[in-house]
């Protein structure tokens, strides 16, 4: 069985790790809002997001957003502008709680229907040398069960995430520590 990479890249091997891969998928089928947060609109809307309710604003304060009603008043209105780490902290519990928000629905459109066919697309392997290259091909493997990658995704656990990444493409037999990076993963929900 082979052992997780330790120094990919070594030989000019160009990709990303596969759970990195799989949380840029999540993130685009998370549709977060696409106007950038130093457009006053991109700006409006987050802020909109994250104090619709109750239930928003307790999430926002436990994600980061440490700001009074009243600044957040004072930032849609248009009398005061939030500072940059003002923005990166909007931007920041935004992320988390839209990520907290879909995370179940996501979960369980993935896993219906026996789980979701995943596309693998082996690491760039065009600057390596002819003699350290691998034979490495497309890939596709059915998730059938999607919470631990959803659940580290939606914490914002990379750590996790890797772990039940490498968990699930161990199912492709002996040749799974070649797909712990990639150059991109695919799949649908």
């Amino acid at each position: 069985m082979p052992e997780r990479t330790h120094d990919f890249g070594h030989y000019g091997a160009q990709g990303i790790k596969g759970s990195e891969a799989v949380a840029r998928q999540l993130d685009q089928l998370a549709g977060f809002i696409a106007t950038p947060i130093t457009a006053k609109r991109g700006l409006t809307a987050r802020l909109h997001y994250l104090t619709k309710s109750d239930h928003a604003r307790t999430a926002a304060r436990e994600a980061g957003l440490t700001v009074t009603d009243r600044t957040i008043k004072a930032w849609l209105t248009g009398r005061q502008q939030p500072s940059r780490a003002s923005l990166q902290q909007i931007e920041t519990a935004y992320r988390t709680v839209r990520r907290q928000n879909v995370a179940r629905y996501l979960l369980r459109r993935l896993n219906s229907g026996g789980g979701t066919r995943v596309e693998i697309h082996p690491f760039n392997q065009s600057q390596v040398d002819r003699r350290f290259q691998r034979v490495l091909e497309y890939r596709s493997l059915n998730i059938r069960q999607w919470d631990a990658i959803v659940r580290a995704w939606a914490a914002a656990d990379t750590s996790a995430l890797d772990d039940a990444w490498v968990d699930v493409i161990v199912d492709l037999g002996s040749q799974w520590g070649q797909y712990e990076y990639v150059s991109a993963v695919g799949f649908a929900a």
